[in-house]
């Protein structure tokens, strides 16, 4: 589950991420008032804007309804569907709107919430410290663990691909 080859790397038209336990560890702190933070990689932001310079778009899809999804999604001008209930349905409409199959997206999942997505792409990814279940479903298993770089190692490897 190493590092796809280049070739595969420039087929990948469109990157969906997973928003909980990719971008940030998994963790979640609540206030007294119940108010609920997460803790994120900043140099996931840079990642993203390489993706922005070769041209591939890229969306998170979450299950998560808590508005700290699209406020993240919002800092890293990313796109972001959150308090989805179905993610695949999600996914498949996503990439009709950018005219790929599914053969030419990425999915970057941690947890079996993502099987269904990681099953259907072309390039299923996980970070290091996916749920033992979903990683038989990965083509590649990143180094880093979620919340720890794991989006900046994905978007950096289609970047260079692209751009190289």
């Amino acid at each position: 589950m190493r590092r796809p080859a280049d070739d595969e790397l420039r087929a990948i038209g469109l990157v969906v991420f997973d928003f909980d336990g990719v971008f940030t560890d998994n963790r979640v702190w609540v206030s007294e008032a119940g108010a609920e933070s997460v803790a994120c990689w900043r140099g996931d932001g840079i990642g993203l804007r390489r993706l922005d310079e070769v041209g591939v778009p890229y969306v998170i899809v979450s299950t998560e309804p808590n508005p700290v999804v699209a406020h993240r999604a919002e800092k890293l001008r990313a796109r972001c569907i959150h308090d989805v209930a179905d993610k695949l349905a999600v996914l498949r409409e996503e990439a009709a709107t950018a005219g790929l199959g599914l053969d030419a997206v990425a999915y970057l999942g941690n947890d079996v919430n993502d099987a269904s997505c990681l099953g259907a792409v072309g390039l299923p990814v996980v970070p290091a410290d996916a749920w033992p279940e979903v990683v038989p479903l990965a083509r590649w298993m990143l180094e880093r663990p979620g919340g720890r770089g794991c989006v900046r190692e994905l978007c950096d490897a289609v970047w260079l691909a692209h751009a190289g």
